[in-house]
């Protein structure tokens, strides 16, 4: 019998191994070295892969063929680094991966023309294999990047307002960050042919997926270690972010424990000293807890989704997946 758990790592490895290397072909020897040596620095500094695996392995569940994904996997990759180049620039991050941020390594005008060039360089690799369903698929990745754009939008609006709620919080993260990985999802069902209510299982499964991989990253914000997060721990806090985290707490707390969690958006962050007494408020008020059960309650809601899913073994595979999230560090 087939270890589903161990079969999933050797696929997951296999897989990133083929989407690595179309990645690493795509802007090799591309002129000028100004533009794509930058471009090339971002891409082989691998996070998770998890957007293109998401595209092979939704694929793979509607028994489709998903050879003839592999390039639009890569377009997916591509197309998530433009929007952490643009994103990084308009946060000022200093370290994404770990590394230097583009436009800490190099400059601020690089990083832009560097973010743009993979957007463009994203469609290039889209359209490349795609011999059918080319418009349904395309207005599925335009969809997406719009929708991306909004969720920005509304990211950087929240920090100039005093209130946000919580709902107008998953609002927001459904677009910046679920948009995503549902149109990776959707993308490998429809270019492997899948039906109507498998495009729409699959869709689901990635938006919820990437809610509760936001809350995840909010959550890792203050109780991650930051070799393994590859950013500052606390960063959210330093900069003063109204994260799924602080917003429950914001709601829980009373007298002096919420003057001091509303000091930090009327001071736009906190000094970094400050950051385990902020911690303690969290664990003190129950915000990390429950935000652990909003993960495991919106990754229920991705495996329920599968129900339309009739490959067992490709069901089997998105369930692994949805489970490794509980446990990731970065």
């Amino acid at each position: 019998m087939v270890n589903p758990e161990r079969y999933f790592k050797s696929l997951y490895n296999l897989q990133q191994t083929r989407i690595e290397k179309i990645l690493k072909n795509t802007l090799n020897e591309r002129k000028p070295s100004s533009l794509y040596a930058p471009g090339a620095y971002i891409l082989n500094n691998p996070g998770k892969r998890l957007r293109p695996l998401l595209v092979i392995f939704s694929a793979n569940a509607v028994r489709g063929n998903y050879k003839n994904a592999y390039n639009a996997a890569a377009a997916v990759e591509i197309l998530h680094n433009f929007t952490l180049v643009h994103d990084d620039i308009m946060d000022n991050a200093d370290k994404r991966r770990g590394l230097l941020t583009v436009h800490k390594k190099y400059d601020v005008n690089t990083a832009i023309l560097v973010g743009d060039s993979l957007l463009s360089i994203a469609y290039e690799l889209l359209l490349k294999d795609l011999t059918t369903q080319v418009k349904d698929v395309v207005t599925t990745f335009n969809n997406c990047v719009i929708r991306v754009c909004e969720g920005q939008s509304l990211d950087k609006e929240f920090e100039l307002r005093k209130s946000v709620s919580i709902e107008e919080y998953l609002d927001m993260i459904t677009k910046k960050t679920a948009a995503m990985t549902e149109m990776s999802c959707k993308i490998g069902a429809q270019i492997a042919g899948g039906s109507n209510a498998e495009i729409k299982g699959l869709s689901n499964y990635g938006k919820y997926l990437g809610i509760a991989f936001q809350i995840q990253d909010d959550l890792l914000d203050i109780t991650g270690d930051e070799n393994d997060f590859g950013k500052v721990i606390g960063g959210d806090l330093l900069e003063g972010k109204k994260t799924f985290v602080f917003l429950h707490a914001l709601r829980l707390a009373k007298g002096k424990q919420k003057q001091e969690l509303l000091g930090i958006i009327k001071n736009k962050g906190i000094k970094p000293y400050k950051i385990p007494h902020f911690r303690r408020i969290y664990e003190n008020l129950g915000v990390l807890d429950l935000s652990r059960a909003e993960v495991r309650n919106y990754l229920k809601k991705a495996i329920d989704s599968l129900h339309s899913i009739t490959n067992p073994m490709g069901k089997e595979m998105l369930v692994v997946l949805a489970n490794s999230l509980l446990n990731r560090a970065k």
